[in-house]
């Protein structure tokens, strides 16, 4: 089992590190929904932490239709995030009309390679999920984080199931959104993923941060 702490920072990283984390989704901006961390936060949780890093690369918050300045800066803090020593990158392209951007996502796979590429929960905003996944799939993806199409991963866990069954281990089905110690087996058990995502957070002088007990009782529901 693969389990993936979300972080907002490093403090959050050195954290989720505290309570046996090994592999995080680096990110900053969490209440908006998760925005590109600074190159330092990057090469700090990847080589002073030595945790497996994944980078989420997101210019902004709000919708996954970008311009072309904005996929301009997209492909740069890829490379850049390559770079740095980030293991993985998580993105996500959907086109007006609320499909997978294909052209974008194959292009950012190429660029990405020979890092993994997550394709994140725009894809709980697509029109028609087990078609996107068949065409996430073709555009190279490595992983697929989602909830299902529902505001958690409980109570998207039909879809969840439905997403294991026909991914056929071509890709791998990261279960997220709500997820925390005192539900993560029952959503394992139920949909059969083998990765989950938390970001495990509690709020200390009024920012939020990872809580280290909470990812420990995590991992232990597990193990």
């Amino acid at each position: 089992m693969q389990i993936e702490i979300c972080c907002n920072s490093i403090t959050s990283a050195i954290a989720a590190q505290r309570g046996g984390a090994r592999r995080v989704e680096l990110c900053q901006d969490l209440a908006g929904g998760g925005t590109t961390p600074s190159a330092a936060a990057i090469e700090y949780c990847a080589k002073e932490l030595a945790l497996e890093t994944r980078v989420l690369i997101r210019p902004r918050t709000g919708d996954f239709v970008y311009s072309k300045e904005e996929y301009d800066i997209i492909l740069r803090d890829i490379v850049w995030a390559k770079k740095l020593g980030a293991h993985a990158v998580v993105i996500g392209f959907l086109t007006a009309d609320g499909d997978i951007d294909v052209e974008r996502t194959r292009e950012a796979v190429q660029v990405a390679a020979p890092m993994e590429v997550t394709f994140h929960r725009a894809f709980d905003e697509c029109r028609n999920p087990l078609e996107a996944l068949e065409t996430i799939v073709d555009c190279g993806c490595h992983k697929l984080l989602t909830s299902g199409c529902a505001p958690s991963a409980w109570e998207g866990r039909d879809m969840l199931r439905q997403l294991v069954a026909r991914s056929h281990g071509h890709i791998g089905i990261i279960a997220a959104a709500g997820v925390v110690a005192s539900n993560a087996k029952q959503i394992v058990d139920y949909t059969g993923v083998t990765e989950i995502h938390g970001s495990c957070k509690k709020m200390v002088d009024g920012v939020t941060v990872t809580d280290s007990d909470e990812v420990r009782r995590m991992i232990a529901s597990l193990q």
